[in-house]
């Protein structure tokens, strides 16, 4: 089984090498760009179902690993949670384009916005995650 998904690994970093060389061959012409982002979206939903796969298994196999999963799933939703009431809290600004326009979909906005936030928040908990198990090896190490 290993042999056969380090196949299709290098298969779909073959495809995705060769999509993205030939947007660069091309110029970035819309038709390559537009295969990339379908290509980039079927990834996501192959990792998506990959992972919701992979945790349903592991909870089959693994009861007792019940609670951290349904703790991650509350962990997700209370920081999505909190980043959509962010968004709905604020005013919706207009983004200046490249084309010297402005961008004022409010759907796109507050989507992208949520995004930003999760990211924020996400990055704020690994940062504190990594400096208090650094803090508590020094305290353990000290306390030996």
């Amino acid at each position: 089984m290993k042999t056969v998904l380090k196949v299709l690994l290098w298969v779909l970093i073959g495809i995705t090498l060769g999509l993205v060389g030939w947007t660069v061959y091309t110029g970035g012409s819309e038709e390559a760009i537009n295969i990339n982002l379908i290509w980039g979206y079927a990834l996501l939903a192959f990792a998506v179902v990959g992972v919701l796969c992979a945790a349903l298994i592991d909870t089959v196999t693994h009861p007792a690993g019940l609670v951290k999963t349904l703790l991650g799933i509350v962990v997700v939703v209370a920081v999505v949670g909190t980043s959509v009431g962010l968004v709905l809290s604020n005013n919706i600004v207009t983004v200046p384009n490249s084309a010297g326009g402005v961008f004022d979909k409010p759907f796109e906005l507050r989507i992208s916005e949520i995004g930003i936030y999760v990211t924020y928040i996400v990055s704020a908990i690994a940062i504190l995650v990594v400096v208090y198990d650094v803090v508590s090896g020094l305290v353990r190490k000290v306390l030996k």
